[in-house]
C-alpha cells in the first residue's frame, strides 16, 4: 500500500481546490455505491447512494459535492477537512481498508474513494447557498469580486492581518499565507482596513491571487520567485518571513506577535508601519522559531537558525563541531549560535545585492497542476517534512496518478450559480469570464439534462 502524506496542519484553500480539480477529473459524472464505514455519515451516505456525482466546488477551505438524481432535488455534501482530513481516490484492487475515521466511502468503476474530515454534513442546494453567502472572496475562484471585498475592507476597523484570516473576507487564506501575502504586498499586518490605500489593497489582493494560485498549481506553499531567489544568492529560499528570524530579502529582523491566538510576522524594513495610521504591536518581539510541520525546511536550512533544530540534531551538530553537547535545549541552541557567529565573523563577505522587488500581478492563465505524488516528491527533495499542505489529496494505483503534471479538463467555463450578496455589495462577475480550477466541470454537461427538474 502506498504511504500517505502525514498531517498535522490545517488544510488550506489552495489544497482544497486541488482536490476539487482531481475529483472532477476522477469521480464526477458517475454513480457510486455510498456507505459510511464508521457510521458518522450514515444518513448522508444513504441519500447519495446510487446518485450521480454531478459536480464539486471549492470555496476557501470548504468543499461542496453535488449528487443528482432525475426528477429529484440535488443532495449537497459539505466538507471541511480541519487538521487531519483526507479524501483519497484509489484503484479498487490496491485500496487500503477503511479506517475508524472514514466517514464516507464511494465504490464503483474500479475505484474506491474514502473521505475523513472534521466536518461532513449533507443538505440541499439551500444549505450550499447559505454557507456560500457566509464566506468571503476566494482568490483562486474565477468569480471572486475584488471590488466588493475592497468596499468591505475599506470600512473595517480591523487590521488587515485580522481580515486576511477572516474567512468571511478572504476565503482560504491561512497563517502562512497571511505572513507571505503581506510581505509580498509590502503592507504591515497592523494597518487597519479603513486606513489602507486602494493601491495597498490592490497589492494585497494581487499577492493573494498570485501566491495561492501558485500553491494550487505546485501543491506547496512557495512564495519566493525563483529568479529573485537566484539573484539573492539563495536558490533554495521558499518563503520570505514565516517562522524566520531574519527577512529572506533584506536580512533584517523579523518581528512576531500574537493576533487572535495566531502568530503574526512582519519585516520592519520591507513592511514599514506608518505610525499615523496604526500602532506597533506592544508585544512585538523576535519570533520564537520552531520546526514547522506546515512549512518544513531542510536540515541545512534549519542549521542556520538553531532554534528550529530538534535536541538530537543540536547534539549531533555540536559534537561534529567538537563542542560540549550536554545540557538543555536552550543551552544547546545558545552554544551552537555562538559557534556559528564566530564562524561567520571569520569568513565575513559582502552580502549579495538585493534583487529588485518584482511586480505583483494576478495570475491570468491556467496551467496543469502538479500531481499529489510529484508535489510530495518535490518537498522531499527540498528537505521538507511530509506533513504538508496538500495532505488531504492522494491517488493510488490510478492511470496518471504518478504523473508529474495533471492536465485540467477542457471544459472550465461552466459558471457557478451566483451566491446571494451581502447588503451593499455589487454582483459578482460571471464565472465564465475567466476559468478557475473549481469550475472545471466537464462531467456536469453529461448529467445536466437529467437533473434540471
Amino acid at each position: 500500500t502506498e504511504q500517505l502524506p502525514l498531517s498535522s496542519s490545517m488544510v488550506e484553500g489552495h489544497s482544497v481546490h486541488r482536490i476539487a480539480t482531481q475529483h472532477t477529473r476522477r469521480l464526477c459524472g458517475r454513480s457510486y455505491k455510498a456507505s459510511s464505514p464508521n457510521g458518522r455519515f450514515a444518513e448522508g451516505a444513504r441519500l447519495i447512494n446510487g446518485r450521480s456525482f454531478s459536480r464539486i466546488e471549492a470555496v476557501g477551505k470548504n468543499l461542496f459535492a453535488f449528487f443528482a438524481a432525475a426528477g429529484q432535488a440535488d443532495v449537497v455534501m459539505h466538507v471541511h477537512f480541519g487538521m487531519s482530513g483526507r479524501w483519497s481516490v484509489e484503484d479498487a484492487a490496491k485500496a487500503a481498508p477503511a479506517k475508524d475515521t472514514t466517514r464516507l466511502q464511494l465504490e464503483g468503476h474500479g475505484i474506491v474513494s474514502s473521505l475523513s474530515a472534521m466536518t461532513v454534513q449533507h443538505g440541499g442546494v439551500e444549505m450550499f447557498e447559505k454557507k456560500r453567502a457566509e464566506l468571503g472572496e476566494d482568490p483562486i475562484r474565477a468569480d471572486a469580486d475584488a471590488e466588493a471585498l475592497w468596499e468591505r475592507v475599506s470600512r473595517s476597523k480591523k487590521t488587515i492581518g485580522l481580515l486576511l484570516m477572516d474567512q468571511g473576507f478572504f476565503a482560504g487564506v491561512g497563517n502562512i499565507y497571511r505572513a507571505e501575502i503581506l510581505f509580498v504586498a509590502s503592507v504591515h499586518p497592523n494597518t487597519p482596513g479603513k486606513a489602507l490605500s486602494r493601491a495597498e489593497f490592490d497589492r494585497v489582493w494581487a499577492a493573494s491571487v498570485k501566491l495561492m494560485r501558485r500553491g494550487y498549481e505546485e501543491g506547496s506553499i512557495l512564495t519566493v520567485d525563483k529568479a529573485e531567489a537566484l539573484a539573492l544568492g539563495r536558490p533554495g529560499l521558499r518563503r520570505w518571513i514565516y517562522n524566520s528570524a531574519k527577512c529572506g530579502r533584506c536580512n533584517g529582523r523579523v518581528a512576531s506577535w500574537d493576533v487572535a491566538g495566531r502568530t503574526c510576522y512582519a519585516c520592519a524594513a520591507c513592511q514599514p508601519l506608518d505610525p499615523s495610521r496604526a500602532e506597533e504591536a506592544e508585544a512585538a518581539a523576535p519570533p520564537k522559531l520552531f520546526n514547522s510541520h506546515c512549512a518544513g525546511e531542510s536540515l541545512e536550512a534549519r542549521l542556520a537558525q538553531p532554534a528550529k533544530l530538534r535536541v538530537a540534531e543540536l547534539r549531533e551538530a555540536l559534537t561534529a563541531a567538537g563542542l560540549d553537547a550536554g545540557g538543555k535545549k536552550a543551552e544547546l541552541v545558545s552554544r551552537l549560535q555562538a559557534h556559528r557567529l564566530q564562524g561567520a565573523d571569520a569568513a565575513a563577505a559582502p552580502a549579495p545585492p538585493h534583487a529588485a522587488k518584482p511586480a505583483v500581478k494576478p495570475a491570468t492563465t491556467q496551467r496543469p497542476i502538479k500531481s499529489a505524488r510529484a508535489a510530495a516528491a518535490e518537498k522531499a527533495a527540498a528537505g521538507e517534512s511530509r506533513a504538508v499542505e496538500h495532505v488531504a489529496e492522494w491517488e493510488v494505483g490510478l492511470d496518471g496518478a504518478g504523473a508529474g503534471q495533471v492536465d485540467l479538463p477542457q471544459e472550465q467555463a461552466v459558471p457557478t450559480p451566483k451566491r446571494p450578496r451581502r447588503r451593499g455589495r455589487a454582483a459578482a462577475p460571471d464565472a465564465s469570464a475567466s476559468a478557475g480550477p473549481e469550475v472545471a466541470r466537464a462531467a456536469e454537461r453529461r448529467t445536466r439534462a437529467r437533473h434540471k427538474a
